[in-house]
């Protein structure tokens, strides 16, 4: 910027009174903030002898405790508009220009956050194009604070239809989003911070699949510049895929929303070739990510002792790990992590995942009769009603994606694997049972085939579960 925004006239505001619309808060006080903001950043504020080593990084507790009450106060959509209507957005370019102190960089973004949760105010802030670079670049900076209410202004505003594609494009032409972004999901250690890096990306491949693709592809080594104090000036070649793993690992055990947010990523990319093709193409052969949702699901989700009704908690982030664990395996079968026939020892690697999968499925038989005994319940309730199909719709595509990696493994057994998952209780009658009411009579075909290698492996089971569904006629 040339010049800093002149404070405006208040002497009207005096006429009209004194506070903000239908608020207690005063017109006047915001004011003298807004003109006390303006002098922080003033360049007649800075000798000329001061070097660049002294100036102002800290704020003074008096401003600062000012400050961060309009933060609080910005929540409240007559303050936001008070605030957008004497440039308030203009002044924090100033702030975002000229201030080298971290917490007021952190506070001026995240006012803008809140100011941006308004319709209107979102509108006008991201059709900003000046304002729009500014913000980007500040994910650039060190600060992880500001960082964290960068992201922030950015879900808000992405989650906002009517301006949602100008943030989309904006992030397109701009290679550095990339590089800033990986940098943040492979380094951080502040898993606020990753959770809602991670929310941006989820909504953005959400909502531009050319974005994503974009993304996938890149790789080549960009100066970007940023004002990070501990980061290289050149970025490395940044890859989506283990940066995302990266990312996952550092939230997993703190905040399993976060973990749901990075799993649905992996996911939104599975549903482009070029995606799949990243994960099972990378340097280890996808073994990384394969390893990381394994785990996930044989010892951390749906456990064996876990109450049934866990699934619904967890259907979420269970849809998106079988999704992807889905498109590996249909991709790969020839890979060391699926290669079940050419080695006795892969056993403890897939066998349990197949436990798990029918554990998943008898978890949702019992969820499904909760679910008809609750609908009994609240027939009367349109609400409760709605909840229910709700609840229902999600548990269908948890089932669905469940079903679709259990036949493809199932059809994939070998003898030797099976008298395995007999010796180990993996697969009994109940188990079995479970699988093929679930399976049928969509995957007939997987079935039948696993029902020929189990006759092999345990003739009796074999008969008795040929029993209990006529439908099965084994070839010789």
């Amino acid at each position: 910027m040339d010049r800093n925004p002149s404070p405006p006239s208040s002497e009207a505001e005096e006429e009209e009174g004194d506070a903000v619309g239908n608020t207690v808060y005063s017109k006047h006080w915001l004011f003298s903030i807004l003109t006390r903001l303006i002098e922080v950043i003033s360049p007649e504020k800075t000798e000329p002898t001061v070097s660049p080593e002294e100036i102002q990084t800290e704020l003074d507790e008096e401003m600062e405790n000012d400050i961060c009450k309009v933060w609080d106060m910005s929540m409240d959509e007559d303050v936001a508009l008070f605030l957008q209507e004497f440039n308030a957005p203009d002044i924090f370019m100033g702030v975002f220009a000229k201030s080298k102190c971290p917490r007021l960089t952190e506070i001026c973004v995240g006012i803008l956050g809140n100011m941006a949760c308004f319709q209107d105010i979102c509108m006008s802030i991201s059709k900003d194009e000046n304002l729009g670079q500014v913000l980007l670049q500040r994910l650039c900076d060190s600060d992880s604070p500001t960082l964290l209410e960068t992201s922030r202004l950015l879900l808000t505003c992405l989650s906002q239809p009517e301006v949602a594609n100008v943030w989309v494009e904006r992030i397109r032409e701009n290679p550095s989003v990339y590089d800033c972004v990986c940098f943040i999901m492979s380094s951080s250690t502040n898993v606020e911070l990753l959770v809602k890096v991670g929310e941006v990306v989820d909504k953005l491949f959400d909502l531009d699949e050319e974005l994503m693709l974009n993304w996938i592809k890149n790789g080549t080594c960009r100066s970007v510049g940023p004002s990070v104090d501990d980061s290289p000036e050149e970025l490395p070649d940044f890859k989506i895929v283990p940066c995302i793993l990266e990312a996952a690992k550092q939230v997993r055990s703190d905040n399993p929303e976060g973990l749901d947010v990075y799993m649905h990523i992996l996911q939104l990319l599975t549903t482009v070739d070029e995606g799949i093709q990243a994960i099972v193409q990378a340097p280890d052969g996808g073994k990384e990510t394969w390893s990381l949702l394994y785990d996930l699901v044989c010892h951390e989700l749906c456990q064996p002792d876990d109450p049934p009704i866990i699934v619904q908690e967890q259907k979420t982030i269970l849809a998106s790990i079988l999704s992807v664990l889905s498109a590996m395996f249909a991709s790969q079968t020839e890979q060391e992590y699926t290669k079940m026939k050419k080695s006795k020892s892969c056993f403890f690697l897939y066998m349990p995942l197949i436990g798990s999968l029918i554990r998943i499925l008898q978890y949702m038989e019992d969820c499904g009769k909760r679910s008809v005994d609750n609908s009994k319940e609240s027939e009367q309730q349109e609400t409760g009603r709605a909840d229910l199909n709700e609840e229902d719709f999600h548990l269908k595509i948890l089932k669905d994606i469940c079903c679709e990696l259990l036949s493809n493994m199932l059809q994939e057994l070998t003898k030797e694997n099976t008298l395995e998952g007999l010796h180990q209780g993996h697969l009994n009658e109940q188990t079995c049972s479970c699988a093929f009411q679930n399976l049928l009579p969509l995957y007939f075909a997987s079935v039948e085939t696993f029902l020929e290698v189990l006759r092999e492996a345990d003739q009796t089971l074999a008969d008795n579960l040929e029993k209990r569904f006529p439908s099965l006629k084994v070839h010789a």
